[in-house]
C-alpha cells in the first residue's frame, strides 16, 4: 500500500456513480411484472442506500400501498432475485460516474492516495459497474454488501473494506451520499465527507468531518482532514 496507509474509501451509488436511472427502470419491470403501479425516479431516489433488499422492500410496500388489488404476500426473497435478474444485464446501460469522477480519483492517486469502494450494492454488481467504466483499476478494495457478515452502517463493513485494503481506519476517509455511510465512519473510528451531490438530503451528513458540493473538493477536504490527524 502506497501514500502511507492514507485510504479514501468510496461509496458507489449517489457518491461515485449516478445510478438512480437504471434502478428504477429495474424497479418499474419488476412492479410490472407483478401488475403493480411503480414509482417515479424521484421517488425511487429516496428508496436508495440500505442495499438491493431493502429498495425492493420499499419498492414493494409503496406499490401495495397504491393498489388495492395487490397480489397477496409477495416472497421477498423471491423479488429480490427478480430484481437482480432484471437489473444486473441493464445496470450501465444508463447510468454514469458522476461528472469529473476519474479525474478526481486520478488525483488522488496522484498524490498518493490509496481508494477503496464500501457499498451495500453486492460486490459482484460493483465490480461489473466499475470494471464497465474503467474505474476498478484504481481501486486497492471493493466490498459489497455480501462482501462480510455485516454492512454499513455497521461499521465492521468499513472495517472489513480498510482490512481488505491494508489500511488503517485513523488514517482513512470515508465518503458517500447516505446517513449509512457517515454512521459507519463514526463506528469506525475514521474520518468521514458527506457528498452533497448524491442522492440524500444534507441532513443526512449530520456527524460527517466534513460537506462536500462536488465531488472535485475530495482532494481537498481529504488532505484537510489529513492535517488534523494526531501523528502515530
Amino acid at each position: 500500500m502506497t501514500g502511507g496507509g492514507r485510504l479514501v474509501v468510496f461509496d458507489l451509488d449517489g457518491t461515485l456513480i449516478d445510478s438512480l436511472p437504471d434502478m428504477a427502470a429495474a424497479v418499474e419491470d419488476l412492479l410490472n411484472s407483478y401488475g403493480m403501479p411503480s414509482p417515479d425516479a424521484a421517488a425511487v431516489r429516496t428508496m436508495i442506500g440500505d442495499g438491493v433488499a431493502a429498495l425492493v422492500e420499499r419498492a414493494l410496500a409503496w406499490s401495495e400501498s397504491r393498489n388495492p388489488e395487490a397480489p397477496p404476500a409477495i416472497d421477498r426473497v423471491e423479488a429480490t432475485s427478480r430484481f437482480m435478474a432484471l437489473y444486473s444485464p441493464r445496470a450501465t446501460k444508463l447510468s454514469q460516474p458522476f461528472p469529473r469522477t476519474r479525474a478526481v480519483l486520478e488525483l488522488l492517486r496522484k498524490h498518493d492516495w490509496n481508494l477503496a469502494v464500501c457499498t451495500n450494492k453486492p460486490e459482484a454488481a460493483a465490480r461489473t459497474i466499475l470494471e464497465e467504466f474503467e474505474l476498478a483499476p484504481l481501486f486497492d478494495a471493493i466490498g459489497g454488501g455480501d462482501s462480510f457478515p455485516t454492512r454499513k452502517p455497521d461499521p465492521g463493513h468499513l472495517l472489513g473494506v480498510i482490512d481488505r485494503a491494508g489500511g488503517t481506519a485513523h488514517r482513512t476517509v470515508m465518503v458517500g451520499d447516505h446517513a449509512n455511510d457517515i454512521r459507519a465512519a463514526a463506528g469506525a473510528g475514521t474520518s468521514s465527507i458527506f457528498a452533497e451531490w448524491g442522492y440524500c438530503s444534507i441532513d443526512s451528513g449530520a456527524g460527517a468531518t466534513y460537506c462536500a458540493t462536488k465531488i472535485d473538493d475530495v482532494p481537498a477536504a481529504a488532505t484537510d482532514i489529513e492535517a488534523r490527524w494526531l501523528p502515530t
